[in-house]
């Protein structure tokens, strides 16, 4: 049986309402018997809290960029104290979108820097939303002095990635990576050094080449596995073995139980 993370699961979106247990069933049948939930705002932090209860879903808690308008100032004190009472395992999802026509750049900055100080108080590494930003983004980790966490769906340049490696971050690759004109992607997932890769999905987003423009969802993670293991010439039990002892290294996540 295959020990897979899903260290990026938006498993709480109402595209799974309908049948989420299923889900949820399918991806463990599968050998996926972690999803990491992270949440997107103050408003749906009750919904990712409830897949942990529900599910022993590890989760963090954040403000996605891209929902910027929605985020006040009076949110962020609110954040501070569940994660204090919470515990999350990060952070997240918070970053920079700057591929989104119509969002603040310096609001989403704001919003960026006040959680990776909140981050950086309760030492927790951070899930990074990245688009257009790969150097913004490095630069704030920098000035708050983060050296843990994972770049999810990351698509920068191979020195951005090193660059992000050097800070402590894993990257995370996912679907994206299953399409053959994804070149960029294909290049990185090969080459980079093992334990700096994590496996995502993204669900409901970023479906696979033969999910493409419908729902994600976990149990795809398997043959996202089985097709970077091609590609680095791997063994599939192996790079999921790898992958998984990265996942659970950056975000302090307990050995799967025999």
């Amino acid at each position: 049986m295959l020990d897979l993370i899903d260290t990026h699961c938006h498993l709480d979106a109402p595209e799974f309402d309908a049948d989420r247990d299923a889900v949820v069933a399918r991806a463990r049948d599968g050998g996926v018997h972690t999803l990491v939930v992270p949440a997107i705002s103050l408003d749906t932090i009750p919904a990712t809290l409830a897949m942990r209860q529900r599910y022993g879903c590890p989760v963090a808690l954040g403000f996605h960029p891209i929902y910027e308008r929605s985020h006040r100032d009076a949110h962020l004190p609110a954040l501070q104290a569940l994660i204090e009472a919470e515990r999350p395992v990060a952070v997240g999802e918070i970053g920079l979108d700057f591929f989104v026509p119509g969002l603040d750049a310096n609001r989403q900055t704001e919003l960026f820097a006040a959680q990776l100080k909140l981050a950086r108080d309760f030492d927790l590494p951070v899930l990074l939303h990245i688009r257009k930003s790969q150097d913004q983004v490095l630069k704030q980790l920098r000035r708050f002095g983060i050296r843990r966490g994972i770049a999810h769906a990351f698509n920068g340049s191979p020195q951005q990635a090193d660059a992000y490696i050097a800070q402590g971050m894993k990257l995370g690759f996912g679907g994206n990576l299953t399409f053959e004109r994804a070149l960029n992607i294909r290049r990185l997932a090969t080459s980079l050094p093992l334990d700096s890769i994590v496996l995502e999905t993204d669900a409901p987003d970023i479906s696979p080449e033969w999910a493409y423009q419908q729902r994600n969802e976990p149990a795809y993670l398997p043959r996202i596995a089985g097709l970077l293991a091609e590609l680095r010439g791997m063994d599939p039990a192996s790079l999921a073995q790898a992958t998984s002892k990265n996942a659970r290294a950056v975000l302090d996540l307990p050995a799967m139980k025999d």
